[in-house]
């Protein structure tokens, strides 16, 4: 699986819903499963099974 970038669109509930950079996809996962810290708005890395905040 490749390396993505991801910007938090929105959270509902335990989910957050996350934008593709590069292509602008949509994908929701549950919340529990992105660092702490998270909110919309927020930049994430996803690689190797493990999504990482972005400063």
């Amino acid at each position: 699986m490749e390396p993505k970038d991801y910007t938090v669109d929105r959270i509902e509930g335990e989910y957050a819903y996350l934008k593709e950079v590069t292509d602008g996809s949509e994908v929701f996962i549950a919340l529990y499963l992105l660092p702490q810290g998270t909110d919309v708005g927020s930049k994430i890395h996803f690689e190797m099974f493990e999504y990482t905040l972005i400063q």
